[in-house]
């Protein structure tokens, strides 16, 4: 650009009434300048300099030597650095909260000029607690993102207060993690005093673990430190990091840990990972491989009341055919069998209600298949299955129920799905009578 176009910008915005803008145009002007590699950019930054000093408004001049800065810092100057701590020194002449508001906006324009150093010197004197936290976090993940350990681990000695403190060293444990410096994750980890901030950080361990190929010995690492945690900080933190692994798909591992635990603590995790891998039906398939005798009862039950809370779906169906062909247990069949009913395998269904021995549970299982046939319009396949409950009592009760259903649905276009409500209604009527 010609240098007479700059000496006219220079003559213009002497013209600016504003003292305040007028400072920051030439701030602008002396940044283009130099750019253009114009000699003449000092003198614009001169100006923008004594066009500060003239306004009258305190905030407006701290505003002005903010932007001055920024620009004087975009050019490589060395003189940036002082014109911040000029800013610095005035605005700690002004009362709260004004003061923390300016030392905000300065702390944050030091990081977006790559300043860290700076901005984690002032951030210091913010008062306000909620500022002074979230923007040392903000510094934190810069120096993190650089790899500068030391400055980190500075930073989070630095916050006392929760959330931050802990949320700071979730970020560091990641880190730490990636680098697979497992020592000072581990040490980290170590001087977390929440219990809910433990149980995030194992999650984090558990899925990184995992996406990470590393050996099982150090999976083994962070297991006996959650083991160690557990008996002062409780059990939800190993629970958060075996579900994490679980969830991940490392099953035998989990498995084999479980077997140091007692059986209330391992239906809890197990449960754990069922709640949080109920998409994965392969995963669910693999887990019930792992489950013995009442183990087997109790998360498979698990495992089908939170399925058949939902909308069915046939990419269950190889998992509920298997926990059916596993087991004995009438309560188990009945769900088997509602859940084949529901996706309109009847025949399978069939075959699973015909194992259920007692006469309550088996008139649920053939209830559920009369009621799926009902909804598909089988009335003479609804009836059947009725009929299949041979016990004088429930057979005539449920005869009854599919009966009142056909005219419900005839009249009214719609049937409820309350088969086991009513069964249960009238079980305790005839144990009263």
């Amino acid at each position: 650009m010609p240098v007479d176009v700059y000496r006219e910008a220079l003559r213009l915005a002497s013209d600016i009434r504003d003292k305040y803008l007028r400072a920051v145009t030439y701030a602008k002007i002396g940044y283009y300048m130099h750019r253009a590699k114009n000699p003449g950019y000092k003198t614009a930054f001169k100006y923008a300099f004594t066009a500060t000093a003239s306004i009258e408004n305190p905030v407006l001049m701290v505003k002005a030597l903010m932007e001055i800065g920024t620009y004087l810092e975009r050019t490589g100057s060395k003189t940036a650095r002082k014109v911040f701590h000029q800013a610095y020194e005035s605005i700690m002449a002004f009362p709260l909260p004004l003061r923390d508001d300016l030392l905000e906006e300065l702390v944050i324009k030091l990081l977006e000029l790559d300043m860290t150093d700076d901005a984690l010197f002032y951030v210091t004197d913010i008062d306000d607690t909620v500022k002074r936290n979230d923007l040392l976090l903000k510094i934190l993940r810069v120096y993190l993102k650089k790899g500068n350990m030391r400055k980190a681990k500075l930073i989070i000695e630095q916050i006392d207060d929760e959330p931050w403190h802990s949320i700071g060293a979730i970020e560091a444990i990641k880190e730490h993690l990636k680098r697979e410096e497992f020592g000072s994750a581990i040490r980290i980890l170590s001087e977390l005093k929440s219990e809910y901030w433990l149980g995030e950080a194992m999650k984090e361990v558990a899925v990184y673990l995992k996406t990470s190929d590393v050996p099982k010995a150090t999976y083994e690492k962070f297991v006996e430190i959650a083991l160690s945690m557990s008996s002062e900080t409780g059990f939800d933190v190993l629970k958060s990091l075996l579900v994490g692994l679980g969830n991940q798909g490392e099953l035998e591992f989990v498995a084999r840990i479980l077997e140091r635990l007692s059986p209330n603590a391992r239906l809890s995790i197990f449960r754990g990972i069922v709640e949080t891998s109920l998409d994965r039906e392969e995963l669910l398939s693999h887990l019930i491989g792992f489950l013995k005798g009442s183990e087997f009862e109790e998360i498979t039950g698990f495992i089908l009341d939170q399925l058949l809370s939902k909308p069915v779906d046939e990419k269950y169906e190889p998992l509920i055919k298997k926990i059916g062909n596993r087991t004995n247990d009438d309560a188990l069949l009945v769900k088997v069998t509602t859940y084949l009913a529901k996706l309109g395998k009847f025949d399978d269904a069939l075959s699973f209600a015909q194992r259920v021995r007692g006469h309550y549970l088996r008139s649920l299982a053939f209830g559920s298949i009369a009621v799926a046939k009902l909804k598909v319009g089988d009335i003479d396949g609804a009836i059947d299955a009725a009929l299949e409950v041979k016990d004088p009592k429930w057979g005539s009760w449920l005869l009854s129920e599919i009966l009142t259903k056909i005219l419900e649905l005839q009249t009214e276009g719609r049937l409820e799905e309350n088969i086991e409500e009513k069964a249960m209604h009238q079980k305790a009527i005839w144990e009263k009578h």
